[in-house]
């Protein structure tokens, strides 16, 4: 009974056999990967998915979740069944109800329930084995007798006089069931690698699964902090703009607001001038010599004497002060940048100097040591153990901890490695070139194109940069998490490779050119303010 239970919780609710694969939903419900693909693939017809069982709906199709627990209950509940409860093969002769068979006869090819095996003919002839739904395949097609005994060399099922034949005699040749169990030998130490290969298998889907989520989990936070930062700016800008428009406005009250009251007191003043006109031109229009006179007399007003004393001429209004509203803003959005930079990491450009006594005597060194260049070879240098043997130059500066980035220019078509190097790489031979041992990493650009080298191992960039006789390259450490990346920073910026390793002493900036070829290491970076 309590196996039949057991059986019952093991079913599939779409197929009604023991799972196969069996995975579930979000909702705890398990199926077989089949069967439950089978549903899901009809109801995307519809658009709407739901649970077979509990018909819980989900908005889009529903990812599946191996349940390898339950598939191993599975699988040990199935070999631990008897074969004929498992291949559901019943008696011949029970014709009134289904009894399990227990044998199956070759000679009668029928099977035999417990009952009908203890009356069956214990004749020799009549080879008992366990039922198996065909049983006419275990008889010789020629001779129609019950194959006994297998042939290795043929790889082939015989009868007893298939042995006595000349067709394989002088073969090795043994027991079916001898053969049968040696071959079942073998598969179980097959079957044995297979499910370490299996289970294996599973453990790295399950690893990249979740590296999957880590990375999903890190870009959500990444989203979130960079939605949050553009809020901010945004809020800033409004800020900013308009408090430079209000200095804008500010700037014009404070230089038309005298003028504006100068032009007030000048127009009254026009008023005035303008009434006196009036009445003077009335006057000179007057035909009566006593009246003129008369006006001048009662004492309106000299009109004779014009006295300009009074008059002040008009100011120049000043022009916005323009250079003060420029700082204003570049001070904004100064302060704008630095809140951006608070909130996000950006790696400071490192400061790197090369190192003029590891340069090959055909490699000129500026005096700033900031630039490399292939030249001819300088008999005047001497050789050190230092040197490296021709093209190349290892920088003063080195790094055993912590996050770095720098930048680089380089110039030339052709022959050019940057990277990061131990100072223990060789100074002479293949094994001094950078890219080519195992103590360096670098950028490589040859007449083939771009590729990124590290102990003799190149990887070619399937997304190049164009082959341009300029380029600007921006590198970046984190040397505890062993990680080194390279950028090229053109319009937009483009992640070219990332080696990681586990790094075990200092590293140096590598640099090797060719004639005609220079490399100046950036000490502001254009990108990272």
């Amino acid at each position: 009974m309590a196996s039949a239970d057991l059986r019952e919780e093991l079913n599939c609710s779409i197929c009604l056999s023991i799972y196969t694969d069996p995975v579930n939903l979000r909702c705890g419900h398990n199926f077989c990967q089949v069967c439950i693909d089978s549903v899901l693939d009809k109801q995307s017809e519809y658009g709407v998915y739901s649970c077979p069982e509990c018909r819980l709906e989900f908005k889009r199709r529903p990812e599946l979740q191996r349940n390898i627990t339950l598939r191993n209950i599975a699988e040990r509940f199935l070999s631990a069944q008897p074969e004929q409860e498992e291949t559901g093969i019943f008696c011949t002769y029970c014709i009134h109800s289904p009894v399990p068979a227990v044998k199956s006869c070759l000679m009668c090819e029928a099977y035999l329930c417990a009952n009908h095996l203890r009356v069956h003919s214990k004749a020799e002839e009549h080879v008992l084995s366990d039922p198996t739904t065909s049983l006419g395949n275990r008889k010789c097609s020629v001779h129609k007798r019950v194959l006994e005994y297998y042939c290795a060399k043929d790889a082939a099922c015989i009868c007893v006089f298939c042995k006595q034949d000349g067709k394989h005699r002088g073969h090795q040749v043994e027991p079916i069931y001898n053969a049968s169990n040696k071959k079942k030998e073998k598969l179980k130490k097959i079957l044995g690698q297979l499910i370490s290969m299996r289970d294996e298998t599973e453990r790295n889907v399950q690893h990249h699964q979740k590296n999957i989520k880590r990375a999903e989990d890190k870009a959500a936070g990444i989203t979130g902090r960079v939605t949050a930062v553009f809020k901010e700016i945004q809020e800033k800008l409004q800020t900013l703009e308009a408090q430079v428009l209000d200095d804008i406005t500010r700037e014009v009250k404070q230089n038309t607001n005298p003028v504006s009251d100068l032009i007030q007191q000048l127009e009254i003043k026009r008023d005035e001038l303008c009434s006196k006109i009036c009445h003077i031109e009335e006057l000179c229009n007057m035909t009566d010599p006593v009246t003129v006179l008369r006006e001048q007399e009662s004492g309106r007003g000299d009109f004779c004497n014009v006295d300009n004393r009074d008059y002040k001429p008009v100011p120049a209004v000043d022009e916005v002060n323009e250079i003060l509203l420029s700082l204003n803003l570049h001070r904004g959005l100064a302060n704008i940048v630095d809140s951006v930079k608070s909130r996000l990491y950006v790696p400071e450009n490192s400061e790197i100097l090369l190192d003029n006594e590891t340069a090959a005597t055909n490699v000129a060194v500026s005096a700033d040591l900031k630039i490399a260049y292939g030249t001819e070879t300088n008999d005047d240098i001497d050789d050190t153990d230092d040197r490296f043997e021709s093209y190349q130059v290892l920088s003063e500066t080195s790094f055993c901890s912590g996050q770095h980035y720098w930048e680089a220019e380089i110039y030339g078509s052709n022959n050019w490695r940057v990277g990061l190097s131990y100072d223990s790489i060789d100074r002479e031979g293949n094994d001094s070139v950078f890219g080519n041992t195992a103590e360096s990493w670098c950028l490589v650009r040859s007449y083939k194109g771009y590729a990124l080298r590290h102990d003799s191992n190149q990887i070619f960039l399937s997304a190049a940069p164009s082959l341009k006789r300029f380029m600007r390259l921006g590198i970046y450490l984190d040397y505890e998490a062993g990680q080194l990346s390279f950028y090229n920073l053109g319009t937009p910026i483009i992640h070219l490779h990332t080696f990681n390793t586990a790094f075990t002493e200092p590293l140096y900036a590598a640099i090797r050119v060719g004639l005609g070829v220079w490399v100046r290491i950036i000490k502001e970076s254009l990108y990272i303010m």
